[in-house]
């Protein structure tokens, strides 16, 4: 049996790093190889070219489509197709403009979600989206979580109540940055965030006179001592497909908060401070708990590491092997 995968040529994307460490882990009797497509910046005509040269590897494989080149399934043979879905973060951002979330809508959801065998997506929550925004089968789709790096483990680290270490993970608007700033003003704390502040953001953050840096372009290993540094994560965002950080927060045994919409509170469980990310005294009050009561950020420790074992790599890639016998004994019969 031969997976070949598409995914992005940018060493640095999360989804990229995702899948790596799946295809580390699946069984090596499993035959591999991987198409890299240009993510940022493709002209209309790169992307019809994506779409041309797919159609016409078909070969005895199954194809694995692993974020956001949804399009280039529009061609490929539906039964030997799988496309992984990560959120529909893209849908929410083109509200504004009806003829730009029409074209997410058909070519980069329906269409290709019509043309694939297996939709996966990484939690309930996507999933849901999914068949809300494609009208497509609920049987089609398969909910198959993202998985860690074995690099994150128990790092075990006295907690600084005096003056604690906030960590924030990502810049975009659905970060919630903005918010987050006013609910730690008056704070003894440091905000320590992964990626660039956009300059209003920067402002609301002298204004509440936070003490904060800022570090971007980071590599994984800089990314796992940044969890290891941190006091907590903090990470109450207001859209979220899976939310990695809370994961990742827990594997390494840091107390975390986050939001209680979307897929958050399905990935967190029990093991994190559920907070109304468009609440700021709820972001406050939730921060302000796991500083102050010991017993209950010692609570969040433990059920996070336990919580983070639902994630393990080889887990995660067993799932996936699994849907690939599937997928091609049903190819096989036919």
């Amino acid at each position: 049996m031969k997976v070949l995968f598409y995914q992005s040529n940018d060493e640095k994307l999360s989804i990229n790093l995702l899948f790596k460490i799946i295809k580390e882990h699946l069984p090596p009797t499993l035959q591999q190889s991987t198409i890299y497509l240009t993510y940022n910046g493709a002209s209309s005509l790169a992307r019809i070219h994506d779409i041309l040269s797919a159609a016409f590897r078909r070969n005895n494989h199954l194809t694995h489509v692993t974020g956001d080149f949804n399009y280039v399934t529009l061609l490929m043979p539906k039964s030997k197709t799988i496309l992984t879905i990560h959120d529909l973060y893209r849908l929410y951002l083109h509200e504004g403009s009806r003829f730009k979330a029409f074209i997410f809508k058909w070519c980069w959801l329906r269409l290709p979600i019509a043309r694939a065998g297996v939709v996966t997506a990484v939690s309930e929550y996507t999933k849901k989206e999914i068949i809300k925004y494609s009208r497509c089968s609920p049987s089609k789709v398969r909910v198959i979580y993202n998985c860690i790096s074995t690099d994150f483990h128990n790092r075990p680290k006295p907690f600084n109540k005096t003056k604690p270490v906030l960590l924030q993970v990502g810049t975009r608007a659905n970060k919630n940055l903005d918010r987050l700033a006013e609910a730690i003003m008056g704070i003894s704390c440091r905000l320590q965030i992964v990626g660039e502040p956009n300059p209003q953001t920067i402002a609301l953050l002298h204004r509440y006179n936070i003490d904060y840096s800022w570090k971007v372009g980071l590599s994984a290993a800089a990314v796992l001592t940044q969890y290891e540094e941190c006091d907590m994560l903090v990470f109450a965002s207001t859209y979220e497909g899976f939310g990695m950080p809370i994961v990742e927060a827990n594997a390494v045994g840091r107390p975390v908060v986050t939001g209680n919409i979307s897929a958050m509170a399905e990935i967190a469980a029990n093991a994190a401070c559920l907070v109304d990310p468009f609440d700021i005294s709820s972001i406050r009050a939730g921060i302000l708990k796991v500083i102050e009561d010991d017993e209950y950020r010692q609570q969040l420790v433990s059920a996070g590491l336990a919580n983070s074992q639902r994630f393990k790599a080889k887990k995660i890639a067993n799932d996936y092997y699994n849907l690939y016998q599937e997928l091609y004994n049903k190819v096989d019969r036919n």
